[in-house]
């Protein structure tokens, strides 16, 4: 899975493995079943005998260091792939193994009890927040099954955390995500015109101990976003884009998102999800693709919110295109209730001398 993947984005950027200077790499070890996860992956990730990294935590630092290295200039190229299989007997219990280790390790803790401790804060600060998360719900859930006609509803199945309930979440699916990135002088060497932009990128971390954190807000996401709109010129979020992709692990972390990335203040979340301004048609269409809810390769979230913006500036996603798509943003939101955050903007005309995305294919399992 992860070498067809690969091998996908790069014929998808008409490369080949050769013309790539390095690799990073992302996967959980707990899910791998294994330590070191990346020494597995140099193989089929044509790793050997090239520089490979690996970043444990989330997937989409593994596209921000790729990008990093290529803003260097000590690299042209980096291949960036990232997997997320589903043999482990109990994800909840290598979820877990994550957690803080002198507190939350002792407890029951996954990811999603984490997202339903960020669900049951956001309910208390806001009483109409349940019905904005059931609209969001709708919405994606909808968006999906136009993207992927064929995708099965996946609903998590077994105990659910309250007040998630099954509809509002989706089980864990294998999956992998691959991407290339290249410099502004490869692109030009090589004449490649059919490319995605970075305009700017940010990303923040909360601390790993839920009890200094206000689950109800997401400043983690603020600050990242501060960074990528200020990197790439954006002064009113509200009409730059014409789409964007948010981690839905849950409609709650959606809707925290708006207020983050300032798309809509969560006095307006009811009003918002319920007129249609965030479907498709509407003035910011998000998570076209169907988001988490359609597709959860749990590790690859993050990444594969980017890889959709990117495709849709490039003209390549499928039923879910949106005509003409000019500049995108991604969000993703990673870890215990959202702990990890990044956002990325990608155009279609470049605007600073970055890394660009020039190929990216999403491979999932199809059941």
């Amino acid at each position: 899975m992860i070498y067809d993947t690969g091998q996908l984005a790069l014929k998808d950027a008409g490369l080949g493995i050769e013309d790539i200077d390095g690799i990073v790499v992302a996967a959980n070890d707990q899910f791998d079943g294994r330590s070191i996860s990346v020494m597995m992956a140099s193989g089929p990730t044509g790793g050997v005998d090239r520089d490979i990294m690996s970043t444990p935590s989330a997937s989409e630092h593994a596209f921000i260091l790729g990008a990093l290295r290529v803003a260097t200039g000590q690299f042209r190229t980096q291949l960036v792939v990232s997997w997320s299989p589903t043999e482990v007997s109990s994800m909840a219990e290598a979820q877990r193994l994550g957690a803080d280790p002198y507190f939350h390790r002792a407890l029951p803790l996954d990811e999603l009890s984490a997202h339903a401790l960020q669900a049951s804060a956001i309910e208390q600060a806001l009483p109409d927040a349940r019905v904005a998360a059931e609209n969001v719900t709708k919405k994606n859930r909808d968006q999906g099954r136009l993207a992927w006609p064929d995708a099965p509803a996946r609903p998590a199945a077994g105990p659910m955390r309250w007040p998630v309930t099954p509809a509002m979440t989706s089980a864990p699916v294998m999956g992998a995500v691959a991407m290339v990135l290249a410099a502004p002088d490869f692109i030009a060497e090589r004449g490649l015109r059919d490319v995605a932009w970075i305009d700017g990128m940010g990303w923040a971390t909360e601390p790993s101990f839920l009890g200094d954190r206000d689950l109800a807000t997401a400043p983690a996401l603020a600050a990242a976003a501060g960074q990528a709109y200020a990197a790439a010129g954006i002064t009113d979020p509200v009409t730059a884009f014409d789409l964007a992709e948010i981690t839905d692990a849950t409609p709650y972390a959606e809707l925290l998102a708006y207020e983050a990335l300032s798309l809509c203040p969560r006095d307006q979340w009811a009003a918002r999800s319920a007129d249609g301004s965030f479907a498709r048609g509407g003035k910011l269409p998000v998570n076209l693709s169907g988001g988490v809810l359609t597709w959860n390769p749990v590790f690859c979230t993050g990444m594969i919110r980017i890889a959709e913006v990117a495709n849709q500036i490039r003209g390549r996603a499928g039923r879910h295109q949106v005509p003409n798509a000019r500049r995108g943003l991604a969000q993703a939101g990673s870890g215990f209730a959202m702990q990890y955050q990044s956002a990325i903007v990608l155009s279609k005309a470049a605007r600073t001398k970055g890394a660009q995305v020039e190929g990216a294919q999403v491979e999932g399992t199809r059941p």
